[in-house]
């Protein structure tokens, strides 16, 4: 039951996705606006964080998931019946403003419900279980393309992966009790050494903007670093169904290029937890960031040759390799750096300022693309991973995490 809903909400999200600027165009839209469609979806993220966080703190993980699913079924529907380019992103704009909530929903009960020991590795499973959806969605979508030639056939999948998601999490065994009936205290120590037994609250506190002015030390250093992955994330995302249909590739070779970049992400998701938990966070994220960020200054300079299609094959998977590496990380560290008392609020300003950087990434491509060129867009996503690369050197903390960070100024 934890799981479990995040496969099938990704399925359905990951046999979409790569379709999102495939279908703009086809409206008419040209590369530049095909990318700035498809930013729409991490910018409804980016918007859906902070609600989301106020709303998982009020009424729980279970009921805003259910709310979200819901929500997403109306943004499906519209995308299915969108009868112009601006009504088609509107509904991609309200899917991310719905996977937002549902993200964080997830992310808020594994921090405070998982020891620490093995954070890293539960949130890996639950970047895995994102990942096997991503893995597994564009697959069904080139089936669904070859079977039926039709785009919408794919949008129709996510809509019915939504309606088993939302039974399952309505009448399925509610996972906040079973959990909580196993596990109702924990011990905590406190700096006296004094050890005290209470359940994890997980009641907001204070508001997020005031959580995002207590912490924004960490925020504005570490969650830095945490937004240009996330930025290289939505690139790839982005990028690799542009390059498809630059070189003029149809739909359902682009969904297997994707497909095959995402099953290489997915192999690799439970070896980041465990890299994370034995020899720190630093090993995952910094091979993840340079293996992206040289992947894409690489494909920057194939557009133009006699191997194009080769080389957008393989640097996918290079991008699906780095990508599989930093699986769970920015779950993790979000985690690591939330304070016990108050865990929705912080991550929902964790998750806002990372999914930022995920919204600017293809708003940067769809202006330089219209600029000069998508080559150029690649090499710029590249420097950008290199940059992040030095900045979680510097700033991810050596050693085991505090249990109760303080406050930063």
């Amino acid at each position: 039951m934890v799981y479990l809903p995040t496969i099938l909400f990704a399925m359905g999200e990951g046999a979409v996705i790569p379709l999102i600027p495939v279908i703009a165009a086809a409206m008419g839209a040209d590369i530049a606006a095909a990318a700035l469609i498809g930013a729409a979806l991490v910018v409804g993220q980016l918007c859906g964080n902070l609600p989301a966080g106020w709303a998982v703190a009020r009424i729980g993980e279970r009921f805003t998931m259910v709310i979200a699913g819901a929500t997403a079924m109306v943004a499906v529907i519209g995308m299915i019946l969108a009868p112009v380019i601006g009504v088609f992103a509107s509904a991609v704009f309200l899917l991310g403003f719905c996977a937002a909530a549902f993200g964080l929903a997830r992310h808020t009960f594994m921090t405070t419900r998982v020891p620490l020991p093995y954070r890293a590795r539960a949130l890996a499973l639950l970047g895995g279980s994102f990942r096997f959806g991503t893995f597994v969605g564009p697959f069904v979508t080139a089936g669904l393309l070859q079977l039926f030639g039709d785009t919408s056939t794919a949008i129709w999948f996510f809509l019915i992966c939504l309606l088993v998601m939302i039974v399952l999490v309505l009448f399925g065994p509610d996972p906040e009790k079973t959990v909580s009936a196993v596990a109702v205290s924990v011990s905590l120590t406190e700096d006296s050494g004094e050890v005290v037994t209470g359940s994890i609250p997980t009641l907001e506190r204070i508001g997020v903007f005031q959580t995002m002015w207590r912490y924004r030390g960490v925020l504005g250093r570490l969650g830095l670093a945490a937004a240009s992955l996330s930025s290289l994330r939505s690139a790839r995302q982005v990028v690799l169904p542009l390059w498809g249909i630059s070189l003029g590739l149809d739909a359902q070779t682009i969904a297997l290029v994707v497909g095959v970049s995402g099953a290489i992400d997915f192999a690799l998701f439970y070896a980041s937890g465990q890299v994370m938990d034995r020899f720190g966070r630093l090993w995952a994220a910094m091979p993840a960031m340079l293996l992206m960020g040289c992947g894409f200054l690489a494909l920057s300079l194939t557009h133009d040759g006699d191997a194009a299609i080769l080389w957008f094959g393989m640097l996918a998977g290079v991008l699906g390799v780095g990508n599989g590496l930093s699986s769970g990380i920015l779950m993790t560290l979000g985690a690591d750096a939330a304070p016990r008392q108050n865990p929705a609020a912080f991550l929902g300003s964790w998750r806002t300022l990372t999914d930022a950087g995920g919204a600017l990434a293809p708003l940067l491509i769809a202006g330089v693309t219209a600029i000069a060129s998508l080559s150029v867009a690649a090499a710029l996503m590249g420097a950008i991973g290199l940059i992040g690369a030095y900045g979680f050197f510097r700033w991810i903390p050596r050693g085991e995490p505090e249990r109760d960070p303080g406050e930063t100024d």
